[in-house]
């Protein structure tokens, strides 16, 4: 049930775009602030007490600075897609490969913590709707053929299930599992108070955006 989620939360959203092929800019921006919030609280909630409760402090905080780094580094390739942010040139006709092996890198670390914590698996999937639903856009309004967005889809798709079976089946994942973690983490806090402050036209805070982060985090608590 967690892989069939996962998937299908992606390839939903490209059959949405490409059925429907959305406008309506104000309502994803506010998708977006919600799932920004929701998946920093559940990080804040769930995955960061868990690595520092058997752990040496310091040394987890080195990972998570190491995952926020790793993010970074990924955003150079991927112009920060896992934000939100992709900006398209139609002039262009060559397949997006570094784009492409940095979602799917990013999205392949995303599952290792569902292993432990099938809380965060929520956070997860609330955020791959808004961003699967502007990589959709990205993908159909770059010139692209279909066949290939749907196969580039498909590979983003099954890499967190691919992520959470390995580090669920191999015992050398288990073994750095709280390392592991924290590096996510990292990519997590990255990635969430990016999309918060960067949802809105200007860094303006309108009062629905305000709604739609205060929503997030309360319903990551009730979990």
């Amino acid at each position: 049930m967690t892989y069939l989620l996962l998937i299908m939360s992606v390839l939903l959203s490209y059959g949405f775009v490409l059925l429907f092929n959305p406008k309506v800019k104000e309502l994803l921006q506010l998708l977006l602030a919600f799932s920004g919030s929701f998946l920093l609280a559940l990080t804040l909630f769930e995955l960061v007490p868990s690595v520092y409760e058997n752990s040496d402090g310091k040394t987890m905080g080195l990972y998570i600075m190491l995952g926020i780094l790793f993010q970074v580094f990924l955003e150079f390739f991927s112009k920060g897609a896992e934000h939100g942010h992709i900006h398209y040139d139609a002039s262009r006709s060559t397949f997006p490969w570094l784009l492409l092996v940095s979602l799917c890198i990013h999205s392949f670390i995303e599952g290792i913590p569902i292993a432990k914590h099938q809380t965060i698996l929520y956070g997860i999937l609330v955020h791959k709707v808004p961003i699967s639903l502007i990589l959709s856009v990205f993908l159909l309004n770059s010139g692209m053929s279909r066949t290939a967005a749907g196969c580039f889809i498909c590979l983003f798709a099954l890499m967190t299930p691919l992520g959470n079976f390995l580090a669920t089946s191999f015992e050398w994942i288990r073994n750095y599992y709280a390392a592991l973690t924290a590096v996510v983490i990292g990519v997590f806090l990255h990635i969430s108070t990016v999309i918060l402050f960067e949802s809105s036209e200007g860094h303006r805070f309108t009062f629905r955006k305000l709604l739609s982060i205060a929503a997030g985090i309360f319903i990551a608590y009730l979990l």
